[in-house]
């Protein structure tokens, strides 16, 4: 039998990032004033579609640099899209907690695949390095998603950082990848975007590691066998 939404308890939210407080209030802000024929799926869908476009500017960068520039205003569609739509369920009183979860997440994760496919298609980061911090990605949302299913509580920041702040930082790299594809380090040229990304996967990992040992730990001592 499919449970019903009263049968469903919508896991406790955790978002401790730098941005989050501000955000919060501008997103309710902004949902306040909204027009009515604006509904959650037509955000969910336009920060799906903005992923979607940023990958594929990401890969016209690779013929045209000024591509890079094409991608900051779909990030922050997709920034919109994303982190509003389910303000906007939540101000207008129209929760769709399973549906709004599962669509919202699954789109995510298609969504980055997108945008990580046309990075490494651009040119700025081997393919090697994407691969890897997409994988990374995968792995920690899994865990993000099992905890918020045997434990009850959503993560959706890790160490004071979450997707607006992620997002801040790949606008930042694009501009300086704009004027230079390259850093050097101990005399080497690396692209940049590899050097940023591959700390970004070494990072993802590490949450990984800790709320995987949190949560085993957890879960264990309030299930222990007599």
């Amino acid at each position: 039998m499919t449970p019903s939404t009263t049968e469903f308890k919508t896991a406790d939210r955790a978002h401790t990032s730098f941005l989050a407080a501000a955000e919060k209030r501008t997103l309710i802000w902004i949902a306040t004033r909204l027009p009515g024929w604006v509904n959650s799926d037509h955000l969910t869908a336009l920060g799906f579609v903005s992923l979607i476009l940023a990958g594929a500017s990401y890969w016209y960068a690779r013929f045209h640099a000024g591509a890079l520039l094409l991608v900051i205003p779909f990030l922050a569609l997709n920034w919109f899209g994303d982190s509003l739509d389910g303000t906007l369920a939540r101000v207008r009183h129209r929760q769709r907690p399973r549906y709004g979860f599962y669509v919202d997440h699954i789109l995510d994760a298609l969504g980055m695949s997108f945008l990580m496919g046309g990075i490494a298609l651009s040119g700025y980061m081997s393919p090697l390095v994407a691969g890897g911090f997409l994988i990374m990605y995968l792995l920690l949302s899994i865990e993000i998603y099992l905890a918020t299913y045997t434990i009850g509580t959503f993560h959706i920041s890790h160490w004071r950082f979450g997707p607006t702040e992620l997002r801040i930082l790949l606008v930042i790299g694009n501009l300086f990848a704009l004027r230079n594809p390259y850093a050097i380090i101990a005399g080497r040229d690396f692209l940049l975007f590899d050097v940023g990304f591959a700390v970004g996967a070494v990072a993802l990992a590490a949450i990984l590691a800790q709320a995987t040992v949190k949560h085993i730990i957890m879960l264990y001592r309030q299930e222990t066998l007599p």
